[in-house]
């Protein structure tokens, strides 16, 4: 193997020296003629397939003898070599394709030989199946490596204690190269601890992102530097099917074409933000005043009027709109009255809703800071919570709260988790939100929605967390003319549940 892996190394050194020299106009005149350019590069290129063909060979016979000696201990993991193999053939096949294709291109094309335009190409060419080769060798001698040394410790380290094998590392799993360096691990430099005791920084993807390859292929599918697509609905479709968080990316973020700035805060929180200050491209609505309108298809539903400042959203919290004129009773609570709890100690909290941030909007005018948390469900959600001057976090359910524990006075959340989410996702949702309540600190549930049937079993979900009531109440849902639907609203305070 050591004749092969030198060979190899001497051969990928070649194809730098070519490439290097094929930037030089006098490299041409030197091949002689265009016919001379065509017959090296398909040397060049048929000899480090051939390589790589090679060195896969001897690699396969030889993790197939480790895996004979080793079968008496089922250690040999099947699926990983499985995975292995698979971005192998697929690494060596577009290979073939460029190759195939270059060669096409070679016989079609009459240009001028001395065109410095066709040198770069072809200097690219070349350096694109550089990397390709590149890789191919790498994942197989880094495998070949992981192997022998599992091999060597096979009797000392207990089978569930032995390492991963290199196969299995997320960045295998993905073919676009941004991709597997975001995933990678990235060692510090001189191999010193950071501040924070790591050797090195462990970026990740949500574990849907392999479920979702094509998305996510397509989503990091740019070149570095450049702008953006306009794909945030692409973006925002993997975090709402789990493939959240996203890896970051190497483009600028696509801007409006003229940005206008912002009006003063006095004025900004009840008046309709500047239409240029968003891209409407993945929406029905292209302007505010569309949003704003009670006929025009929006889109959403969650809030069909909340784009509405001066009609349906200036009242709210601060009177009563939705009173049951039978029974007397609403499920809206007002905010001074829910402030008045727990006086002077309401400072900041998390308001976890699909809205305009007129909650954090109104809490502003009794001092109280809000994060307002939503997604863009068919409308510019974070964008108008932004240019009303309140602050957007750009936050799915199926994350953890990005909050240390202990640390907010309040948590607000109004027609979003109703009733059609999950019972035990409804409690993963609950403890991590009783985790960052500090002790003390209210649950604001308002205007949670469900069927009858199903409302026993989500109180019981609530009351498993032991919280002192201060508000709780149960009424019809009178915006439909089906009784089976249920409001039901409760501020809740949490427990100090002191250390044992």
């Amino acid at each position: 193997m050591e004749p092969l892996d030198f060979d190899l190394k001497d051969s990928f050194s070649a194809f730098h020296v070519i490439e290097i020299d094929m930037r030089k106009p006098s490299v041409v005149m030197k091949l002689g003629t265009w016919r001379g350019v065509q017959r090296s590069i398909f040397i060049l290129g048929s000899f480090a397939l051939l390589i790589s063909i090679v060195t896969l060979s001897s690699k396969f016979y030889s993790l197939k003898s480790f895996h004979v000696t080793d079968t008496f201990c089922n250690y040999v993991n099947t699926d990983s070599q499985s995975r292995i193999d698979s971005h192998v053939k697929v690494t060596l096949e577009t290979v073939i394709q460029k190759l195939q294709q270059e060669l096409k291109t070679f016989r079609d094309s009459t240009a001028d030989s001395s065109s410095s335009v066709h040198l770069l190409k072809h200097s690219t060419f070349l350096a694109d199946i550089l990397g390709l080769i590149e890789s191919v060798h790498e994942s197989l001698v880094q495998n070949d490596e992981s192997t022998q040394k599992l091999s060597n410790d096979v009797e000392d380290i207990h089978p569930l204690l032995k390492p991963k094998q290199h196969s299995d590392e997320p960045a295998e799993y993905f073919l676009i190269e941004e991709i597997r360096k975001y995933v990678k691990i990235k060692p510090n430099r001189l191999g010193k601890q950071n501040f924070m005791g790591a050797n090195g920084t462990f970026t990740s993807i949500g574990h849907a992102c392999f479920a979702m390859k094509t998305e996510l292929e397509e989503y990091m599918n740019y070149d570095i530097g450049d702008i953006c697509n306009d794909d945030w609905k692409l973006a925002q479709k993997l975090m709402v099917h789990g493939c959240d968080p996203l890896p970051r990316r190497r483009c600028f973020a696509l801007a409006p074409k003229i940005y206008s700035k912002p009006f003063p805060i006095h004025e900004s929180i009840w008046k309709l933000p500047d239409n240029r200050n968003v891209r409407w491209s993945q929406y029905r609505c292209k302007n505010f005043t569309c949003l704003a309108s009670n006929s025009a298809p929006k889109g959403f539903f969650k809030c069909a009027d909340c784009f509405n400042l001066s009609h349906h959203e200036m009242p709210r919290w601060m009177q009563q709109v939705s009173l049951d004129s039978k029974l007397n009773l609403t499920a809206d609570f007002l905010i001074p009255e829910v402030l008045q709890i727990k006086p002077g100690e309401i400072r900041i909290g998390l308001d976890f809703s699909v809205g305009t941030g007129t909650f954090a909007a109104r809490m502003r005018e009794f001092n109280v800071t809000i994060v307002s948390a939503t997604i863009n469900l068919g409308a510019p959600f974070n964008e108008m919570i932004a240019l009303r001057g309140l602050v957007p976090l750009y936050l799915t359910i199926n994350q953890r709260l990005p909050f240390f524990d202990n640390t907010l006075d309040l948590i607000h959340t109004t027609r979003f988790l109703d009733g059609w989410i999950d019972f035990v996702l409804l409690d993963f949702v609950l403890y991590d939100w009783d985790r960052v309540l500090r002790p003390g600190g209210l649950l604001w549930i308002d205007s949670f929605f469900c069927v009858k049937e199903d409302l026993n079993a989500y109180l019981e979900s609530l009351k498993m967390l032991r919280y002192k009531k201060h508000k709780w109440v149960v009424v019809p849902k009178i915006d439909k003319d089906d009784d089976r639907e249920v409001f039901f609203s409760a501020v809740l305070e949490k427990p100090p549940r002191p250390f044992r």
